[in-house]
């Protein structure tokens, strides 16, 4: 089953209130308790979203984060009562998307989590995007080229999508800024760093790109072909 979101937290009652509360408002949510149990339910289910405690008893939320990291980039939003700036620092520099800290009112809590679902296009999203010998699967959010599976960093997969969803149109860079990172203020060599990279793992020639082309003064371009 296909759901937006899961939340993985050691507090039952407030992971069931949250539950519950989701999808009264249309947000497809489950719950789980324990590492164990959202690993399980990611082999059984499709996820848009993960909203992760950093206590889960024996194993920390931080732990759990680094381990899915490993297979999949879907956004993960962390829920905890620690407050202090190492755990958030922790969080973000490990692949965690947000830090939202307990007790969080339900009402924006949900805003949240349908800002980011609409801002990595998850909901209705097409599940393959490919161009020429690129395959991108956001179910299980794997990218291969030739076939052959190719790992990318979060934000490389992020960027790849976006300017796959938006092919043959030319994208400002405040867009990708925007949409991408979240802000509007990213370097523009933060961005030339990760469109090379990008090059580098699709193209056949990364210096004569076939796809992933520069518009001078403005932003990128990503042509399928078509």
């Amino acid at each position: 089953m296909r759901y937006d979101c899961l939340i993985v937290d050691d507090e039952s009652i407030l992971a069931e209130a949250t539950c519950e509360y989701f999808n009264m408002f249309g947000v497809v949510t489950a719950y789980v308790t324990s590492a164990d149990e959202c690993e399980h339910f990611l082999k059984e289910n499709e996820i848009s979203l993960i909203l992760l405690d950093i206590n889960l008893g024996k194993t920390s939320g931080f732990e759990l984060c680094k381990k899915l990291r490993q297979t999949t980039q879907i956004p993960i939003l962390f829920i905890s009562a620690r407050s202090s700036d190492d755990d958030i620092l922790i969080a973000l520099n490990i692949g965690g998307d947000d830090y939202i800290q307990k007790p969080y009112t339900l009402s924006i809590l949900l805003a949240k989590v349908k800002a980011v679902l609409k801002r990595y296009g998850n909901h209705n999203a097409a599940e393959i995007l490919e161009f020429g010998q690129v395959r991108i699967d956001r179910v299980r959010s794997r990218i291969s080229v030739n076939g052959v599976e190719v790992k990318f960093k979060t934000l490389e997969y992020k960027l790849l999508c976006y300017l796959a969803e938006n092919a043959n149109r030319v994208i400002p860079k405040e867009e990708l800024f925007r949409n991408v990172w979240g802000d509007s203020i990213t370097a523009d060599g933060t961005l030339n760093v990760h469109i090379r990279h990008l090059r580098e793992k699709i193209e056949t020639d990364p210096n004569r790109p076939q796809f992933i082309k520069t518009i001078w003064g403005t932003g990128y371009m990503l042509e399928d072909g078509s």
